[in-house]
């Protein structure tokens, strides 16, 4: 099987590790998680007691000490077991809250906030998306004015993963409505008994429906002034920043899944007969499976060299926004293209298969939708 340069020999065990906590500790409550549109906080304690939450953060502050590789192996074993993944917001957690933290956050923020992130104690949750706007972030209406050490907070943030659950929130909003992009800043909450802090509706998916998202609203919400994350001001630039890892991740999710799938589908239509025997035996079956591990390897092969360059610091953000577009959009085809080789079961929910093509749509939307991508490529021409 292939396997990836950046995977070595640690990072096979800590994911061979992940995939048999994610058996036992979630997989047998999928269902629950997805009734009630959130997965159980003690899921997250658990999580945190074996060292899968915040692999990439540094030991100092409770983490793993590993690095972002460590955090995909992990994130690569709850994807593999049929969309786990997707419902379980670890992704935001730790691939986006705890290292937005570890990047801008200072000391006192960092011992403060990032080992109750590991833990699971706290669970993050990032803020940029609001009813009137999603990937333009310079029409963000959410505002912070500072009044003594305080900042105090008005707007509405929707389609907030983790939003049920979130005891910590980055918030992006306007420090300064008058300045356009130079008044965008980074605001962490706290949101346990918070006044003024409200979740509102658990939204209903299409996908990812253990993963819990809502809307959230911040009515004259006071937030100390020690709670600005990075500069004020400077918020545009780290999101514009951080979103390449954030792309980044996504892509390997992408990836992850259109894989999954191939090797679902080819699991089926070997056992599935049909016309004398099995599916697999078809031509035509054979050659869409075959097409689509072409596809699913060309995008891993794309994938993996953006990681690499990652790991090195190395990756443009022109090439994080290729692999985010390209790897959805071979994630979403090859899914699809499973789903019809599984017939009416395809449809079914009960069949993995179903819930990727489900989950998977959303993948070319969030984090810039691929339009923007696009925009953002030719920028770079």
């Amino acid at each position: 099987m292939y396997r990836s340069a950046w995977m070595d020999d640690e990072i096979v065990a800590l994911k061979e590790m992940a995939t048999k906590f994610f058996e036992s500790e979630a997989l047998p409550y999928r269902e629950k998680w997805i009734d009630q549109k959130r997965v159980d906080r003690e899921f997250w304690l658990k999580a945190g007691e074996q060292g899968l939450l915040c692999a990439a953060i540094p030991e100092e502050y409770g983490g793993g000490g590993g690095t972002f590789a460590h955090d995909l192996a992990i994130f690569q074993a709850a994807l593999e077991l049929t969309e786990m993944g997707f419902g379980i917001g670890a992704g935001v957690h730790a691939g986006l809250v705890a290292n937005y933290l570890n990047t801008y956050g200072t000391e006192e923020q960092k011992h403060r906030w990032l080992p109750k992130m590991c833990s699971g104690e706290f669970i993050g949750a990032i803020a940029m998306t609001e009813p009137g706007g999603g990937s333009d972030l310079k029409a963000i209406r959410t505002t912070a004015i500072r009044e003594g050490d305080h900042y105090v907070v008005n707007g509405s943030k929707t389609f907030i993963s983790n939003g049920v659950n979130a005891d910590l929130v980055i918030l992006v909003l306007k420090t300064d409505p008058s300045a356009g992009v130079r008044g965008v800043s980074l605001l962490v909450v706290e949101t346990r008994d918070l006044p003024g802090y409200r979740v509102g509706r658990v939204l209903e998916k299409v996908g990812m429906k253990a993963q819990d998202t809502a809307e959230l609203f911040f009515d004259d919400m006071r937030v100390p002034v020690a709670n600005l994350l990075g500069e004020e001001g400077k918020g545009y630039a780290y999101a514009m920043k951080s979103l390449a890892h954030e792309r980044l991740l996504i892509s390997d999710m992408a990836a992850t899944m259109a894989e999954a799938a191939v090797a679902e589908t080819v699991k089926y239509t070997k056992e599935r007969h049909a016309f004398g025997g099995p599916l697999f035996e078809l031509q035509n079956t054979r050659f869409e499976l075959a097409q689509c591990a072409t596809l699913a390897r060309v995008a891993r092969v794309f994938v993996d060299d953006c990681i690499e360059r990652h790991l090195r610091d190395d990756l443009d953000a022109a090439s994080a926004s290729m692999a985010k577009t390209y790897s959805t959009e071979v994630q979403c085809e090859v899914i699809d293209r499973c789903v019809q080789l599984f017939g009416g079961y395809g449809y079914m929910l009960e069949y993995p298969i179903a819930r990727m093509y489900a989950d998977s749509r959303a993948q070319k939307i969030y984090a810039g939708a691929n339009e923007v991508m696009k925009e953002l490529i030719a920028r770079s021409l």
